[in-house]
């Protein structure tokens, strides 16, 4: 990937009502010299920084708290990584553990928007002593 050109990984979180397929539809209409490949998790796209830039704000403004973004670092069709041409993919069971935690993100986003602030902070644990620890076992013997 040059310096000049970007690609990204846009996924859908599960709780999302959007379908890979319109995320892609829309996002091929944000700015022209896009490259955009549907995926199961939802789309890579690939142009300069500057649609990049344009892209992820309207996606933000578009679909906030529901599509997630990250660098891809390689380009789309990559040899290395591409499935086409018998290429590894040892970064998809990162993606799948990420993907998994979108729901609960969302979330906790959608809560801070709508003004909720009843998060508790939570207690800070102490070790327990090793002479307790030792009563614990002993009483357990």
């Amino acid at each position: 990937m040059s310096e000049q050109r970007e690609t990204r990984i846009l996924m859908i979180s599960p709780d999302s009502k959007v379908t890979p397929d319109q995320l892609v539809r829309a996002v091929h209409t944000m700015v022209d010299g896009l490259s955009v490949k549907e995926t199961c998790y939802g789309c890579l796209v690939e142009s300069t920084r500057e649609n990049m830039q344009k892209v992820m704000a309207q996606v933000r403004a578009t679909y906030r708290n529901e599509v997630f973004s990250k660098r891809r670092g390689y380009p789309q069709g990559d040899p290395r990584r591409c499935r086409a041409q018998h290429g590894t993919r040892p970064g998809f069971a990162q993606l799948e553990a990420e993907w998994e935690c979108l729901p609960l993100i969302q979330a906790a986003l959608d809560s801070i928007d709508a003004g909720d602030d009843s998060y508790d902070v939570p207690v800070e644990k102490k070790p327990v002593p090793v002479n307790q620890m030792k009563e614990i076992c002993e009483a357990f013997r």
